[in-house]
């Protein structure tokens, strides 16, 4: 872990803007895209960098900003990495989004957030709070594999769980679904079967595949060297050095998943769900005082 002060935290344009206030992971996850060379890392994944003037940085930037919109974090870098115990920079930066008025949109996978389950509480009182978790693997031990630093999948559901008590809405990222590891019927259901149990508003799905570039390619291949010996041959032999990585069973996959979504009201669409979370209502609905 190294500290930098950064020149600047929000990038965007619009009514969409988003932060990251770290770079890089300690998660672990054998497929992360943000290994990917384009990003241009230059010092090791795990070496975490910390923006430490992240929430300084914020506060300037959200009281120069005329309209209010959503603030959102977690699309490159985990803001509840296991650094955040110590360090507390999103929970700063989420009291001044409350201070400030604006709405957050946090991605994670992490139960580290139920750490601030009240400030995100107060943020959907004010404005709106939409939090959202990554689910790929039901079973315990193959997510201890593919994802090995970072609670399992059944944990992150009790997290959705508790959001849920508190009114706060959610949406899942059931990806990426890696071709001839989790790309099975069963572990589809469970996870969407506990996504209508605790009542997610969407489920994002990018067509039931993975995306391997320079990078995270390399990383990828010498997990499923370690983990699945042989299938690193299968997935050259089938893919060559594509980008785009599609399940052989994609399309029965999102045929299942379509259609648990349009039986529970969940929306399903990428772009629909990217709608709900980028939308900062004027009247956003608030309890009041009488219903306390």
């Amino acid at each position: 872990m190294h500290f930098v002060d950064a020149k600047g935290i929000l990038t965007g344009s619009g009514g969409h803007f988003g932060m990251n206030i770290y770079r890089g992971c300690t998660h672990g996850c054998i497929y992360c895209d943000s290994r990917s060379k384009c990003y241009q890392f230059t010092h090791p994944f795990e070496d975490i960098e910390v923006k430490q003037n992240a929430p300084e940085l914020l506060d300037a930037a959200l009281k120069s900003k005329r309209k209010k919109c959503m603030i959102g974090t977690g699309a490159m870098s985990d803001p509840y990495m296991h650094c955040e115990e110590d360090l507390w920079l999103t929970r700063r930066c989420l009291e001044i989004i409350l201070k400030n008025g604006f709405g957050a949109a946090i991605q994670t996978k992490s139960d580290r957030i139920l750490r601030d389950i009240d400030l995100l509480s107060e943020i959907n009182r004010s404005a709106k709070c939409v939090v959202q978790m990554t689910l790929t693997t039901w079973d315990d031990d193959l997510c201890q594999i593919l994802e090995p630093n970072v609670c399992n999948t059944k944990r992150r559901i009790e997290v959705l769980e508790e959001m849920k008590k508190r009114e706060i809405p959610t949406v899942v990222w059931l990806t990426p679904i890696l071709p001839f590891i989790n790309d099975t019927e069963e572990n589809i259901t469970a996870i969407l079967n506990e996504c209508v149990r605790v009542g997610v508003k969407g489920i994002i799905d990018f067509g039931m595949g993975l995306t391997l570039r320079e990078g995270n390619r390399e990383y990828y291949y010498a997990a499923l060297d370690k983990h699945f010996p042989g299938l690193k041959e299968r997935y050259i032999r089938r893919y060559g050095t594509a980008y785009e990585l599609p399940s052989p069973k994609a399309r029965e996959l999102t045929a299942l998943f379509q259609r648990i979504c349009k039986e529970n009201g969940i929306l399903s669409s990428p772009e629909d769900c990217f709608r709900f979370m980028d939308d900062l209502p004027e009247k956003y609905p608030q309890m009041s005082i009488f219903d306390l």
